[in-house]
């Protein structure tokens, strides 16, 4: 799998109130708590779901679907 059909999970840590939502619901553990916020543990797990973005009270995550991947959803 090359790097750019992985999708790419960001964090506003701004906004994350270290709730652990995202981390709860991940069907592919791709997050974890860190110290004070949600971070990405293991983004080559990532299936591009969103989740951890749809369930984030915060919206403080986004997830951004590959090129290939957004044309097989439309």
């Amino acid at each position: 799998m090359d790097l750019k059909d992985i999708p790419e999970v960001k964090i506003n840590t701004d906004w994350c109130k270290s709730c652990g939502i995202c981390v709860a619901f991940c069907p592919r553990k791709v997050l974890e708590m860190g110290m004070f916020y949600a971070q990405v543990a293991h983004p080559e797990a990532c299936s591009g779901c969103k989740m951890c973005e749809n369930l984030c009270p915060d919206f403080a995550i986004t997830v951004t679907l590959p090129v290939k991947t957004a044309e097989k959803v439309k």
